[in-house]
């Protein structure tokens, strides 16, 4: 077991991509949490997963239980706007009578289930039903209205035309279903960042059983952190059965050194932020405790 105190506690790292077709065509990347979400379920480990599917609006996500190949599939491609799984675990076991139950989610969304598990306030019948949990990568997320600002209004797109959006290489890139490609700096997008994100101390799902994301590794592919006993011996089944192309991390680029500087860079950063809000009226207290 590896432990870092950025990347957290993980058996492997590697860069992985789904070597199933229909997953890659709408992938956001190695179509990884599709894939294995998908095999939990054909294999009997989930009853189902709790995803983040679509909403009422264009790339407004709404979580939703998937009982199906294609349910899952239908969940697919990143929405960066708040979409709450959590509160759909209670859901899933009573309304679904799930008694083995999925999660994906982006890093605060891991953390709320592994609370959940630990004291199970008003989540009675949770704990024991987790059975598989896949964690994103994620420095921030944003209100839909942000976003659709961002694509709208910056990126000058109809949030209704959009194929895809990604965040990399200093930019917010919004694909269109015609193949148009619009650019924003990613300087101009912090302004409609969460706040909430910006005490959070996880960039890579650090209590998933297997975490995944972009970042690392070449386009098309993505990099997998295996991180329990249950993720790892998911993940060996199924990459045994072929699901999953895999290359070592230390072979891909630009690799786990990139992973590494950007969780820094977030956690650091928030470390700062929270000591901030720590000390916040502390220090005028000091110089005037009348006031």
């Amino acid at each position: 077991m590896i432990e870092d105190p950025y990347l957290g506690k993980y058996v492997t790292c590697v860069s992985a991509r789904s070597t199933d077709k229909e997953i890659l065509k709408k992938a956001q990347d190695g179509g990884i949490a599709t894939a294995l979400m998908v095999y939990a379920l054909e294999q009997g480990i989930i009853d189902g997963a709790i995803v983040a599917g679509k909403g009422d609006l264009p790339w407004k996500p709404r979580p939703f239980v998937a009982m199906s190949r294609e349910d899952i599939l239908k969940a697919q491609r990143a929405k960066y706007n708040i979409s709450p799984q959590v509160s759909w675990l209670k859901e899933a076991t009573r309304s679904f009578g799930l008694d083995k139950v999925g999660v994906t989610g982006v890093c605060c969304q891991m953390q709320a289930v592994r609370k959940a598990q630990l004291y199970p306030i008003n989540m009675r019948d949770v704990p024991g039903k987790v059975a598989f949990a896949v964690g994103l990568f994620c420095m921030v997320n944003f209100p839909y209205d942000s976003i659709q600002a961002l694509v709208e209004d910056h990126a000058n797109k109809s949030f209704s035309s959009v194929k895809k959006m990604e965040f990399g290489k200093g930019k917010f890139f919004v694909h269109t279903e015609r193949g148009n490609v619009s650019t924003v700096p990613l300087k101009e997008t912090h302004k409609y960042e969460q706040s909430g994100c910006h005490v959070c101390l996880d960039y890579v799902s650090n209590l998933a059983d297997i975490s995944t994301g972009s970042v690392g590794s070449p386009d098309g592919w993505s990099t997998v952190f295996i991180r329990t006993k249950v993720g790892n011996e998911i993940w060996s089944k199924a990459v045994a059965e072929g699901l999953f192309e895999t290359k070592p991390i230390e072979e891909v680029k630009p690799g786990l050194g990139l992973v590494m500087k950007l969780a820094k860079e977030k956690i650091d950063k928030n470390r700062k932020t929270l000591e901030e809000r720590r000390n916040f009226g502390v220090n005028k207290a000091l110089r005037d405790p009348y006031a």
